[in-house]
């Protein structure tokens, strides 16, 4: 049985696309992280001044509410 033998213009063909399905995979990937992104920092902060403070127990080392 003799080798088999992919012309050039074959694997050319194949390499493109390959290389189309990486682009088009890296072109979704970006936009939904950028989608995550954006959902993110439209998110409303946590509001800092209603959490409750915290003090250290001095005689067991835990952080326990003021």
């Amino acid at each position: 049985m003799p080798p088999f033998i992919i012309p050039p213009l074959v694997k050319v063909a194949l390499a493109v696309l390959g290389a189309g399905a990486a682009v088009h995979w890296i072109a979704k990937e970006v936009r939904r992280i950028n989608q995550e992104l954006e959902r993110v920092k439209t998110a409303s902060a946590i509001d800092r001044r209603s959490l409750p403070k915290l003090r250290r127990d001095p005689r067991t080392g835990e952080w326990r509410p003021e």
